[in-house]
């Protein structure tokens, strides 16, 4: 079986225009997306179709994070919008049980307390019998300045997620700094949220929390040495005793949203085979035709079975079984 634990909600365009509507009340009306059983079911079967087409069974699903604008004010703007991306992502996975589970957004509002997400988390994962969360690390969106993930601030939300015993994929939001995109802003905080977090306590506080970083753990694999060096060296506060750095990574998850095989490559063989995730983000920004393969850059499976330097364990870790553990609360036995 092939568990794609990082993709996003395929949504028809009306439910966009509901985005726009709540926009321009300026919180004021709430409303309803307009999205027809009809509309959403060819959304969906679309999606199916490209699972299909590149021998994907299931796929987790999640909000399109660029859009889930939590810089945006008042904070009930946010609220509506992010609930209405999860109860699509419910229809959905009631169209296709077999083949979609739910994965949250989280209201977290720039500059409010992490604690008004907490009703979202709970109605979604007790109510609509989503599997997991998907975390924006920058509620400023590139316009402020978050707390980083080894911050207190993220604490009752660790708690609730460690007691429902719900992993987090942790995935940047939108940027509206003027300096990077948002595929680049991904990058950048994905990067500091696992940094951030290896300089504090929080896995010694919680020490059940389930954490997978997107898009390969953001520059971190790549930059391993410098972050090697520095736990050592005592002029930055490091010590030789200290834990190495590339032990403490694998306290984190990684999925392989990475669109190159060499990049894949240095990630499997610097964090190993059962700390990563199989993960597309397909239909996506990888969606593109690659003249180099003949296939599409988030055509990952292929790349993963070409790997000789993987066992057959590994690759089903990979594929799977990894997701599986990981995942309590996913329960889908077969194709559907």
């Amino acid at each position: 079986m092939i568990i794609d634990i990082h993709a996003h909600l395929v949504a028809p365009p009306e439910f966009y225009g509901y985005r726009a509507s709540l926009l321009a009340s300026g919180g004021y009306h709430k409303g309803s997306p307009a999205v027809s059983d009809e509309a959403l079911a060819a959304s969906a079967a679309g999606n199916v179709a490209i699972m299909d087409k590149v021998g994907t069974d299931v796929q987790l699903l999640c909000p399109r994070p660029f859009h889930q604008m939590q810089s945006q004010k008042p904070d009930q703007l946010v609220h509506w919008w992010i609930a209405a991306n999860n109860d699509l992502i419910a229809r959905t996975v009631e169209l296709y049980p077999n083949r979609f589970a739910g994965v949250a957004g989280l209201p977290v509002c720039a500059g409010s307390p992490v604690t008004d997400a907490i009703g979202e988390l709970e109605r979604t994962v007790e109510q609509l019998g989503f599997v997991g969360v998907s975390l924006n690390p920058d509620p400023y969106e590139g316009k402020g300045n978050s707390p980083d993930m080894g911050n207190r601030y993220w604490y009752p939300l660790y708690e609730k997620l460690a007691e429902l015993d719900v992993p987090v994929l942790v995935h940047s939001s939108g940027c509206e700094n003027g300096r990077e995109s948002y595929s680049e802003h991904f990058i950048t905080e994905e990067s500091i949220a696992i940094l951030s977090m290896l300089r504090s306590n929080v896995f010694t506080d919680f020490p059940t929390l389930k954490i997978i970083v997107a898009h390969g753990g953001g520059s971190v694999p790549y930059q391993i040495g410098r972050w090697q060096a520095e736990r050592l060296l005592p002029s930055l506060g490091g010590h030789a005793d200290n834990e190495r750095f590339e032990v403490a990574l694998r306290r984190f998850y990684f999925d392989t949203v990475l669109h190159h095989p060499l990049s894949l490559e240095l990630l499997l063989k610097t964090v190993g085979a059962d700390r990563v995730l199989f993960g597309t983000e397909n239909p996506g920004s990888g969606s593109a035709f690659n003249p180099a393969t003949g296939r599409n850059f988030d055509d990952l499976r292929p790349v993963i079975e070409g790997f000789d330097f993987l066992s057959e364990q590994e690759r089903a870790l990979i594929f799977s079984e990894s997701a599986r553990k990981l995942f309590p609360r996913l329960k889908i036995a077969s194709n559907g």
